[in-house]
Order: structure tokens, then sequence, then C-alpha cells
């Protein structure tokens, strides 16, 4: 259901733009429809009351709940029913923050991603987005709502778009409490600066060297990461959110330090942070953590040289429910049991060869 549709059906009820709004606003916030000092008998229209119910029924039935599993972090991890049966999942964060999905698979790809690997099986309707926060706040409070969840918000973009200007109106949620994530895409940019809700921008950058982001990201657009910072700083200038730039930090892949001397040059000086998450390690795919203390280096390096940095987890590693992880199980295919998927030839080359100039006496080795 597209929240077009609802709106249409809202006013053959006899909903006028203030009835309609009140059912959408009620919904987004995961309130029964009788809510509120006034009874509805004295001013909803006789057809609207009489279609409520039914209508609540039909909202609650598009993402239901099918398992919860608590991380030690004070995150929760939600896997989701849709109505047709589609599993999706949804994270409830600390601080009050939740990351839905916005489509069931993806088609991107992504080498390190578990979500990836079934490729994009249908997209999310507007109304199946706003039912993931409906779901997660009758469990507890949502100021923030990330779009990061499994798909590619971009290939979505619709849909996207529709739900988060319902979240930023009736919805409730400030605008630059919605972030809208992506591998980058051109509508993205021409887009989202003119919808009624300008939501944050994160941006899925992960390496600096365009022939390596190909590999990691194989069905993203053609952008290279110059590319890329350049339209995200026009659009961070343009709403006054700073850009979030997602990095997976792989070990022996894209956390050494040409990859921090490149970053440093690309976004010092820059309206950004960059966000460098560790890999949440998954046994059936062949990359692995770096270490904690290589992590901290690359932070506390980024940091001095003039680009704001933040060291996060991936929610849920604890209880291996990495984005994706849920699904595969309710799928049957345990992802530690999973065979194995080995990371193209390039990138264990480039593995191998980190390796080795690790090895180097430390006055040979390069540091930044």
């Amino acid at each position: 259901m597209r929240i077009a549709q609802l709106r249409h059906r809202l006013r053959a009820l006899g909903a006028n733009p203030q009835h309609e709004e009140r059912v959408l606003r009620l919904w987004a916030n995961a309130l029964p429809q009788s809510h509120g000092r006034r009874r509805i008998e004295d001013w909803l229209p006789r057809t609207l009351r009489e279609a409520l119910p039914a209508l609540e029924a039909e909202l609650a039935a598009l993402a239901t709940l099918r398992s919860a599993h608590d991380g030690e972090d004070g995150s929760e991890r939600l896997l989701v029913s849709l109505a047709d049966g589609q599993a999706v999942e949804a994270v409830l964060l600390p601080r009050e923050g939740l990351c839905v999905s916005t489509q069931a698979g993806c088609a991107v790809g992504c080498v390190f991603c578990m979500t990836g690997r079934d490729g994009l099986i249908r997209q999310l309707a507007s109304a199946e987005i706003v039912a993931q926060v409906a779901l997660a706040r009758r469990r507890r409070a949502v100021r923030k709502v990330v779009f990061m969840g499994m798909g590619e918000p971009a290939h979505n973009l619709d849909a996207v778009l529709e739900a988060i200007e319902l979240l930023g109106t009736a919805g409730g949620i400030a605008h630059k409490q919605l972030v809208f994530s992506t591998v980058g895409d051109a509508r993205v940019f021409e887009r989202l600066p003119l919808g009624r809700v300008k939501p944050a921008l994160a941006l899925s950058l992960h390496t600096t060297k365009a022939d390596l982001r190909a590999q990691l990201l194989p069905r993203a657009p053609r952008l290279e990461p110059a590319e890329l910072v350049a339209a995200g700083e026009r659009y961070a200038r343009a709403t006054g959110y700073p850009i979030q730039y997602q990095w997976t930090l792989i070990d022996g892949v894209n956390d050494g330090d040409d990859e921090v001397e490149a970053l440093v040059a690309l976004l010092a000086g820059r309206y950004a942070i960059m966000n460098m998450i560790p890999f949440n390690a998954v046994d059936g795919l062949d990359f692995r953590r770096p270490p904690d203390e290589r992590a901290q280096r690359i932070m506390r390096m980024l940091n001095r040289r003039g680009v704001l940095a933040r060291l996060r987890q991936s929610a849920g590693q604890d209880v291996q429910a990495g984005c994706g992880q849920l699904r595969a199980r309710e799928l049957g295919r345990d992802p530690v049991r999973a065979e194995p998927v080995e990371a193209p030839v390039e990138l264990r080359r480039e593995a191998l060869r980190r390796a080795q100039g690790e090895r180097k006496p430390a006055h040979q080795a390069g540091s930044v």
C-alpha cells in the first residue's frame, strides 16, 4: 500500500484534510484511532468512523513482529513480517533511533553484506516503510529514523521519499533526524533538495579508490569517490546538515595508511562526519574485522588531520543479527553455517599484500 493510496481511500470515506492528517498522525505514532480528548463520534464523518476498525487492522498487518533479539548495546533487532509473508529487518537503536528497511533484498550486491546475497526480491511500498516505525513505536520511543536497513533507498526512491515526507510531518520526526543512506545515485542529489522534508544524507563510501569501490559495491553507480563527495558537500551546505560518510572497515582491504592519506585529502575541511564501522563478522563471508587497535588508530589519525571521524559498531553483533542475518536464518540459511562466499580475487590479493607489508621491520613500513 502506498501512502498516496491510503490518502485517496480516506478522502473517499469522507475525510477532509484535517481528518486525513489525524488518521495518519495517530497511525505513524502507534496510537489508537480513538486516542485524544475529543470523541471521534463528535467530529469524524460516519462513513470514516465505521471504516476505521478494518483500516486499523489492515495498517497493523502491514508490518508484524516475527521475532526480536536484544543486543548488549541496548539495541533490539526485529525480524518483521510483511503482509505477503516476506520478511525484512528493523533495528531499534540506543538513544531512541530506528533503522528501517526499504526493500526486501538488495540489488547492489555489496560483497561484505548478507542482504545482497539473494539480490532484490521486491520493493517495499511507502506504507510498509512507515509501518515499521509504527511497529517499533509500540515497543519504545522513536525520535530518529535511518534508512539503512535492507535495500538501497535510491532504488525505491518514490516510496522512500513519500515515507520521509509523512514521518517528517504527521510522524513528528525532526527533518535532520531522518537519515537517507545511499551508495550514491544522481537521482538522489536531484530529488532530495526538492522535497517538503529534506532528510540528512549518509553516503556509503568504503574506499577512496574507484576500482576497489567497484569491486566492493559491484552494482553501485560508477561515481568516482571525489564526485560523490562533491555532490554530498553541495547537499550538506544547502540543508545545513553535515554529510555522514559510511566506511565498513575490512581487514587488509580498506584499512591501510594509504586510505587514511587519501581520506584526509578528500574530506579535510568538508562539512562531514566519517563513520568507521568495523566489519560485522559472518563466518559465511570471506572477510574479517580489523584489530580494534588498528580501527582506533585510524580514527585518531583522521581526527588529528582534520576529518571528524567516529568509530561505530554495527548493532546486534553479539546475537549474530547483523543486517540480513536474521532473515537468512529465517529462510533456513544460518549465516554461521552458510556456504562461504569468497571475496573477489583482487581483494584477496590486496589483503595478502597488506599482511606482507605488516611483517616488514618497523623502519621499512610506512606510517601516517
